[in-house]
Parts: C-alpha cells; sequence; structure tokens
C-alpha cells in the first residue's frame, strides 16, 4: 500500500509552449517540438510526477482534456504492467500513447507518417483525437509489447492539455495513459476521482481541475480503405468528414444502435485472434458505477410518460432503497407527482475544486421521497450536449457515492454527426440492461 498524494498544479496554461519552427521545409509545423517553462506555479510538481515515471514502475494520476489518465514509460515492460496491476485490467486491452509534440511522434516511427493523417493532425490536434500508427521495431522509441497488447498497430494522440505534454517533455519518453479509474468504472474527470479508485495503489496525482471534455478521446484507423471511427469520441464523425481524404470514414466500434461494419476491407488486418480490440473501450463491460444502470434509448425515452416512468420508479425501487435518475432533457421533472423533500444547498453540484472556472460539470440534484419507498436522487444534465458530456461521468460516480442501488438514465438521440454517439457509446457499456 502507498501512500496517494495529490499535487495540486495551479497554472497548468503556463508549463510550457510550442517552439516556433527554425526551418522553412514543408513539412516543418508548429507542433514540432515543445518546450518546457523553466519555471511556473505547480512546475516542481510536475518534475516529482516525471521523476517517477522515469525510475519507477508506479503510474501516476494526471489530467487531460478528456478524462484523468494513468501514465508510465511507453518503452518499459515493467512500467507498462504497472497500469495493468493498478487498474486490474485484461492484458487483451491495448493502451493509447502520448505524445508531447510530433518530434516524439516521428520517434515511434520508422518511416514517414501516412499521408491520410496529416490533415487530421493539422486540423484536431493537439486535442481528442487518437490514430492508429504501424508498430516499429526500428524507431527511437521502442514500445513495450504490453502497450500494444500483441496488435500490429498502435494508438497515438497529442493531448491539448499543457500540463500533460510537460509532463511527457519532463520524463522524455512517450506515455502510455489509459483512464485512470479502476477496470469497469467510469472515467475519473477530477484529480479526486481518481484517489477515489486507486488510494493506496499509487503514489502521485496530479491535480490540473476538472476536465474539459469528459469523454476519451475518438480513435481513428486511416490504415483501412475506408477509413474507420474505432471509438467514438471528443471528435464528432462530421468534423471528421469535413476533412480531406476522410469523406467515407465509417463507424467500426460494436454498438448496438449503429452496429460495426465488420465487412470493411482494412488492409492491415490480419490478426489471427479476432476477439482482441483493436483500441480501448471496443470490448469489454465498462464506465460502469456500482449501481445497476437501466438505459432507455432514446426513442424509448421520449416515449415514456410520467406514469409510466413513476410505474418503472416505484418497480425498481423495491430492490433499492436508493434509486438515482438521470435526466437529459425530455424526462418530465419528478415534481410533477412526487413530494420534494431535500434540495441541493445551492442548487448545484460542481466537478471543479474551483466554481470559479466554467470547466466543473455543473448539474440539477433533487431529492425526493416517493410514496411506495425508494429516496430519489434526481440529476438534470441539462439539453445540452457538451453538459451532458462534460457531467455524466461525474453524476454516475456521484450517484454511487450517494448511495443509489439502481440508476435509471435517459438516453439521447445519437444519429446525429456529433458526440452524442460517444456519449451514448459510453452509457450501453455501462448499462446492465437497456430498454
Amino acid at each position: 500500500m502507498f501512500k496517494t498524494r495529490i499535487f495540486p498544479v495551479p497554472d497548468p496554461q503556463s508549463l510550457g509552449r510550442f517552439r516556433a519552427p527554425t526551418s522553412d521545409s514543408p513539412t516543418a509545423s508548429a507542433l514540432d517540438h515543445w518546450e518546457a517553462a523553466e519555471s511556473a506555479p505547480g512546475l516542481d510538481a510536475v518534475v516529482t510526477a516525471a521523476d517517477h515515471i522515469r525510475n519507477t514502475n508506479i503510474p501516476v494520476g494526471f489530467p487531460t482534456e478528456t478524462v484523468y489518465g494513468l501514465g508510465a514509460d511507453a518503452t518499459r515492460s515493467g512500467a507498462v504492467r504497472g497500469i495493468f496491476t493498478v487498474k486490474g485490467r485484461p492484458l487483451d486491452n491495448p493502451l493509447i500513447v502520448h505524445v508531447c509534440d510530433l518530434d516524439m511522434l516521428r520517434g515511434l516511427c520508422d518511416k514517414e507518417l501516412p499521408a491520410v493523417y496529416r490533415p487530421l493532425i493539422e486540423r484536431f490536434w493537439p486535442g481528442p483525437l487518437t490514430i492508429l500508427l504501424p508498430v516499429s521495431e526500428t524507431a527511437r522509441y521502442t514500445l513495450a509489447p504490453e502497450v500494444t497488447a500483441g496488435l500490429p498497430t498502435f494508438g497515438v494522440r497529442l493531448p491539448a492539455s499543457p500540463l500533460t505534454r510537460t509532463l511527457i517533455r519532463l520524463a522524455d519518453v512517450p506515455l502510455a495513459g489509459p483512464s485512470a479509474n479502476a477496470s469497469t468504472r467510469p472515467s475519473p474527470t477530477t484529480a479526486q476521482h481518481v484517489v477515489d479508485d486507486l488510494s493506496g495503489r499509487i503514489e502521485v496525482v496530479l491535480d490540473g481541475d476538472a476536465c474539459g471534455v469528459g469523454v476519451e478521446s475518438t480513435v481513428v484507423d486511416g490504415l483501412c480503405n475506408p477509413p474507420v471511427i474505432l471509438r467514438p469520441g471528443g471528435i464528432s464523425l462530421a468534423e471528421l468528414r469535413a476533412v480531406p481524404g476522410w469523406e467515407r470514414v465509417e463507424r467500426a466500434y460494436d454498438d448496438k444502435a449503429h452496429g460495426g461494419n465488420a465487412q470493411l476491407d482494412c488492409k492491415i488486418r490480419h490478426i489471427e485472434d479476432t476477439l482482441k480490440p483493436r483500441a480501448p473501450g471496443m470490448k469489454y463491460k465498462h464506465y460502469s458505477p456500482k449501481a445497476r444502470v437501466v438505459l432507455y434509448e432514446s426513442g424509448k425515452a421520449q416515449a415514456v410518460p410520467q406514469e409510466a416512468l413513476s410505474q418503472d420508479i416505484e418497480r425498481e425501487g423495491r430492490q433499492a432503497a436508493i434509486l438515482g435518475l438521470v435526466r437529459t432533457g425530455r424526462w418530465p421533472t419528478l415534481a410533477t407527482n412526487l413530494e420534494k423533500t431535500v434540495a441541493a444547498s445551492d442548487g448545484s453540484i460542481t466537478a471543479a475544486s474551483s466554481t470559479e472556472t466554467s470547466k466543473g460539470a455543473v448539474y440539477r440534484l433533487e431529492t425526493y421521497n416517493h410514496p411506495s419507498g425508494p429516496k430519489i436522487l434526481e440529476v438534470d444534465l441539462g439539453r445540452e450536449l457538451s453538459s451532458i458530456a462534460h457531467g455524466l461521468f461525474f453524476a454516475l460516480r456521484d450517484l454511487d457515492a450517494r448511495g443509489a442501488g439502481v440508476i435509471l438514465v435517459e438516453g439521447i438521440a445519437d444519429d446525429s454527426d456529433d458526440m452524442a454517439s460517444a456519449v451514448m457509446n459510453r452509457l450501453r457499456k455501462a448499462a446492465s440492461e437497456v430498454r
């Protein structure tokens, strides 16, 4: 058992900058080299975490713009195995590699970056997009085999968080970084979430405030024809299709609402074990709170009248003394026919340690007594997709902490080209039952 400590980093934006290109070469980019600051508030904490990554096999918790990650040196097997041990993660679930700049990305390749990715990098990096590349045995950085789970490709991204990029620069190695939660649990969006799951298993958690996106990166494979989305996330299908060379990109993840196109002709798909996930989040039950989650698909959620919803609440309430209800804008509030007894003191819950930032996940929480018995905790995430995505994991964790045994979740329509696909993909993986 370790003593887990949170190290605040109060001003992540001051931790470094991209150095201006020094060459007139057509391949020169403003993202070529990230420089760490010589001094900045919280820099000592990042130095401590980087030293930990270089010199131990114990991963560190760190914030990104998507969710909090659990980072280790991606080139050392002992360090990478530490991630799997801490999370309780299956060894056949590959890890995403994080780099601080394009120079480090080139150090993972033995040839030029495939041309299909260049317009994506120009448009979306740094940001919540992961690309698949062939594994190299001769590149400057050799990935530990545990990173790829035996696959011929690996996922890599350049995160938008200056804190993450500076951590990688100071560690001077690519960072293997899955979400910093116990395996199958909801992804963490605050430093405290990391401690809630992993206290005693790791020593260092960098606190750079709440995450701004709230769901993980979109994972794409451009080595296929047509290119595919392996995991929905912070970049939408419509945004990808607006990029030259990606007009025909398709979904290829296993999702009941969309289905995956298993017949896509991927040139590098020569994996004997077809059960191996090609990207994180494709295979296993994931994002789940301790409570039993019942998800109403968007069409059904829209059609559930108040009376029928009350009947479902009463039926589920027989199995749980405390029942959670997550609204996303269409279900009527329970105030129409239930007696409200308690309300949150300020009418909102925030994920951020400071409510002065706009990054905190804010939502309505009302507490009711139901005539048939269960206490009902009603969370309203609002109608805006950004607020739903931002508050989803925090709300599931919050209801867990308040003792909910069952959580009913109102699904959202995900047939449009936006982050709704990512939200519903996570909810379907979290759900014990889909109605």
